[in-house]
């Protein structure tokens, strides 16, 4: 792809952040949000997290939506409060979605990380413990272990180094050159949602392949970047703070087999118990969209006894029986660090709008009575 193509993408791409947070500043500066709020909020929101640090983004930077700074995570926190939230603990919210009797009570808020950062220790911590407010750490076994594999690193990492690169994925050849920040961001891009679709081991293989062939060496970025079970455990003593299950391998659940997605929810949840000494009762789904978690993945977590699994779908809690092994959750990242964002994800209106948006796009597409008719009389005339 030529220079101006690769510009062009990049302009792309930055005009829907740009349009994103358009949309959410116009729905804080009209009052919408505000308005709409009440009958939009639903019963609580859990928020998605993963590392905190206060960093300047590179110009290289493709998993910075992956990190917010601490003084952003402050300003959340206190824009939660102020907006009539309780933020609670995960026993907590899962005690008030079991309850009808609870159903006219303050809207709650759950703040969750992901994978387990040390910088959740160093600068997010200190935050809640000021403050005095519950979090979650949600663990993948094999990362705490020191062996975890963190691809979507070691793939920034490869790239990062690499001035050209070349890989067969899918039958598909992909070829670029990386001199430029824009030439490895673009490259990163296309890999990463390429891989996305193999089969998990496959794409680790691959990534692997990719660093091989870059230079990098991967072997320590787990042990620099993620916390040990003895910085786990000092960490769980506080009460202010639940350490969940997050697999043991960071695998999409969705893509395995039952048998070893069961294995991946329980030996995870197992692992947690025995390192802490205590019951797990929460888990959440690697990556937990749609391609990763499905109905049968919620079924095992429930026949498991948990609480609750938490998912990256994007919405509030809505509804008196909400599946507490499939719940929503909204991404606090790097992209939008503003508090006017927080207070339109608290309101739940962005959310109400898609599920309107949806419901209205399923209607225009429903064939309706005359049309149904008029398109068997059409089938039936034509030839076999």
């Amino acid at each position: 792809m030529t220079s101006t193509r690769i510009r062009i993408a990049e302009g792309i791409d930055r005009l829907k952040v740009a349009l994103m947070r358009g949309a959410l500043s116009g729905l804080h500066y009209t009052g919408a949000a505000r308005l709409f709020g009440p009958r939009c909020r639903g019963r609580g929101v859990i928020f998605t997290l993963h590392s905190v640090a206060p960093t300047t983004p590179a110009a290289f930077d493709p998993n910075g939506i992956l990190r917010v700074t601490p003084e952003f995570l402050e300003k959340a926190i206190q824009t939660t409060l102020a907006a009539g939230y309780d933020i609670v603990s995960l026993d907590e919210a899962a005690r008030r979605l079991k309850s009808t009797s609870d159903t006219g009570a303050r809207p709650f808020a759950c703040f969750t990380f992901d994978d387990g950062y040390r910088d959740n220790r160093d600068f997010a911590y200190p935050i809640f413990k000021r403050y005095g407010v519950p979090m979650a750490i949600y663990v993948p076994a094999a990362y705490i272990d020191g062996e975890g594999d963190l691809w979507w690193l070691v793939l920034e990492h490869a790239i990062s180094a690499a001035r050209s690169i070349e890989v067969q994925i899918a039958g598909n050849r992909f070829a670029f050159e990386t001199h430029s920040p824009a030439e490895k961001s673009h490259a990163f891009r296309k890999i990463y949602w390429a891989l996305r679709a193999l089969p998990e081991r496959e794409m680790r293989a691959k990534v692997r392949e990719i660093a091989d062939k870059s230079g990098y060496e991967a072997a320590g970025l787990c042990r620099e970047l993620v916390m040990t079970w003895d910085e786990v455990r000092a960490l769980a003593a506080d009460p202010l703070v639940t350490i969940a299950a997050h697999t043991v391998n960071h695998l999409a659940i969705a893509k395995l087999p039952a048998d070893d997605a069961r294995w991946e929810i329980a030996e995870s949840v197992r692992r947690v118990e025995a390192e802490l000494g205590r019951p797990c009762a929460h888990f959440s789904f690697p990556y937990g969209d749609a391609t990763s978690a499905g109905p049968r993945d919620f079924e095992i977590a429930q026949s498991l006894g948990l609480a609750t699994a938490v998912t990256t779908h994007k919405d509030v809690i809505n509804g008196l029986a909400p599946d507490l092994c499939g719940l929503p959750r909204i991404s606090l990242n790097g992209n939008f660090q503003k508090a006017r964002y927080v207070r339109v994800f608290l309101s739940g209106t962005p959310f109400a709008l898609v599920r309107f948006a949806k419901r209205a796009k399923m209607r225009l597409r429903r064939p309706t009575a005359s049309s149904g008719a008029a398109g068997a009389r059409t089938l039936a005339g034509k030839p076999a």
